[in-house]
């Protein structure tokens, strides 16, 4: 297969687009941290399920931490075939794409599993909310 400058570009648009989705989502989710932080500290409210909340949330930092750096690998990855195709490293390019194609594709997995996490952690709330629904 011969690859040049257009294959690499294929992949320009897409990364930052997913790097974006992904930064938007770890700044909910830190939002969302931070809010329980100060209930907790100032309020001295203890929310039900806690343990379960923070568990999920702890998994999907840690998660969307991977996934952010797959992408990033991903993107520099295409940044680098874009540079062995100017140099004229055409096999060296083709690993670089490879490896690129194969970040993001972690990257997409990963992210999947958080969104996996993410509806767990709703249902928590979900469930509280019945609890607390039965007992009125």
């Amino acid at each position: 297969m011969d690859i040049d400058y257009t294959v690499a570009a294929l992949m320009f648009p897409a990364i930052p687009l997913m790097m974006t989705m992904y930064s938007n989502r770890f700044h909910t989710l830190s939002a969302l941290i931070r809010q329980i932080h100060d209930q907790y500290t100032f309020e001295k409210k203890v929310p039900p399920e806690w343990e379960n909340q923070l568990h999920v949330l702890n998994k999907r930092t840690n998660i969307l931490k991977y996934v952010m750096g797959f992408a990033a690998f991903g993107f520099l990855f295409n940044m680098s075939t874009v540079l062995m195709l100017y140099i004229n490293t055409l096999q060296v390019a083709r690993l670089n794409f490879a490896a690129c194609c194969i970040c993001m594709i972690i990257s997409i997995f990963l992210f999947l599993q958080e969104i996996r996490l993410s509806n767990q952690a709703l249902k928590f709330h979900l469930s509280d909310m019945e609890s607390m629904n039965r007992d009125l």
